[in-house]
């Protein structure tokens, strides 16, 4: 299923913020604009077919958003992560509502929830 809806995150720092989604949870920069040197950024980076929008520009959303992304095997996600030195606010655990979900918290206090189940596929 192609996805249809792209959450966007507020970033107060790109040069922060990307590596902890590229380096950090396996994101690749998809795309970067910013209307001059030294203006805010806004990007488009994708995780396994999962795109997101981080931007910069304060009118666009707040920091402390949250987005709820369905993996196949958060196990596998908590492993890799915590690999590449990310800090897991929740480790792995199953949920009265038959799913296994962790907590990440980016730089600027986005909560990522990644989950696995039976109903949340990614293909």
């Amino acid at each position: 299923m192609t996805q249809t809806v792209i959450p966007q995150l507020r970033v107060l720092s790109a040069a922060i913020s990307l590596p902890f989604y590229v380096d950090g949870l396996g994101f690749e920069i998809d795309w970067q604009h910013q209307f001059e040197p030294g203006f805010p950024l806004f990007c488009q980076i994708t995780r396994e077919g999962q795109t997101l929008f981080l931007t910069e520009h304060a009118g666009d959303c707040q920091p402390g958003g949250a987005v709820y992304l369905c993996v196949p095997d958060v196990d596998a996600c908590h492993r890799a992560f915590l690999a590449n030195g990310i800090a897991i606010v929740q480790p792995p655990e199953d949920t009265p509502w038959d799913t296994r979900e962790m907590i990440v918290v980016d730089p600027d206090g986005n909560r990522l929830r990644f989950a696995s189940d039976l109903d949340c596929s990614t293909s």
